[in-house]
């Protein structure tokens, strides 16, 4: 049985990132059909059926994939750099969200706020302990505060996507704090 870590990491590059690698087309919103997706995955020596793809989808720890309804389709949740629309209608975030980065990344955003990057979005969290993580991920952590409702007063829009994570399309430097003060 393949390694699930390693097939998840295909298919967050195939569906977020690269599809053309696979030789996949998305739809507009960021659907692949599986049985294409099943066949890429064999063609890079990864055995996967149906029912392991089902397996690794529900077992992803962020809850980064979705399956469609009848089982046709998969799509990556958030992260994309390529082009799609996920279909997410603004809505009103707690008064305070969390993103987590790594200490070596902190004067950067300390001179021009939170930027998608590659990315569509920038990502946040709902609870400090997430974003504890995500910091972790990239060396030694920081966990900055976003002022999400000052956001929202002045016209910011945030969205949520069914596995919890937040996004917005940037945060400014003046709607950021680091622990109790401001950065």
């Amino acid at each position: 049985m393949q390694n699930t870590t390693k097939i998840s990491k295909q298919l967050s590059f195939w569906l977020r990132h690269c599809p053309q690698d696979a030789g996949l087309v998305l739809s507009e919103t960021g659907w692949a059909d599986v049985g294409a997706v099943l066949k890429a995955l064999e063609t890079k020596g990864m055995s996967c059926n149906a029912a392991r793809l089902g397996q690794v989808v529900a077992s992803n720890d962020k809850q980064r994939f979705e399956l469609s309804q009848d089982g046709s389709s998969i799509r990556a949740r958030q992260g994309h750099s390529v082009q799609i629309d996920l279909e997410l209608a603004p809505v009103t975030p707690p008064h305070t969200l969390f993103h987590g980065t790594a200490e070596r990344f902190l004067s950067s955003i300390l001179d021009e706020g939170l930027k998608p990057m590659r990315r569509h979005h920038v990502h946040l969290s709902g609870n400090p302990d997430t974003a504890l993580k995500v910091g972790k991920r990239h060396g030694k952590p920081v966990v900055l505060l976003v002022d999400a409702e000052r956001m929202v007063a002045e016209g910011h829009l945030f969205y949520r996507t069914e596995n919890g994570v937040w996004l917005t399309s940037s945060v400014p430097v003046g709607f950021l704090a680091r622990n109790s003060g401001k950065v």
